[in-house]
């Protein structure tokens, strides 16, 4: 009889537990549903405003002369497009960042930052604090994945 009531128990606690789990309601109608059927649900797309297309040229151009005169070779060289690292050797990239940096110094933010975007494509117009003569005019860009690069090579 106790073997009965501890089987007939269990069957309880499972059909409890499993009622808690399964869901029926209002709540579902926030969380769309897993779709089995093997074909891809589209995600939503985000268009940007036009006034606002080149903000993440403005950052790689910004993080770009940043590292440059930082002395930060590895940023600087990371941020080069495919075609410059082939033609532009990492160690001697390297000495020229470092040269940059200790004729130049560290303090000099970018201003001024116009960007056009054509598709991969990109043009950055700007300003080096301090230093017009590294004021950059359509300076090329390319984007590469999801980030841009310089490609002024």
């Amino acid at each position: 009889m106790r073997t009965r009531a501890t089987i007939v128990t269990a069957a309880l606690l499972l059909a409890a537990l499993t009622a808690c789990s399964s869901s029926s309601g209002s709540d579902d109608a926030a969380t769309p549903a897993a779709n089995d059927s093997g074909t891809p649900v589209a995600e939503p797309t985000v268009s940007v405003p036009a006034a606002h297309q080149g903000d993440d040229l403005k950052a790689a151009v910004a993080v770009y002369t940043a590292s440059y005169f930082a002395g930060d070779a590895d940023t600087a060289y990371s941020m080069l497009s495919a075609r410059c690292a082939k033609k532009i050797a990492k160690d001697s990239y390297a000495d020229v960042v470092k040269q940059a940096a200790a004729d130049y110094g560290a303090d000099h933010a970018v201003g001024d930052v116009r960007a056009e975007v054509s598709g991969t494509t990109g043009r950055a117009t700007y300003k080096v604090t301090g230093l017009p003569k590294f004021d950059q005019r359509s300076q090329p860009w390319a984007l590469e994945g999801d980030a841009w690069k310089y490609d002024a090579c």
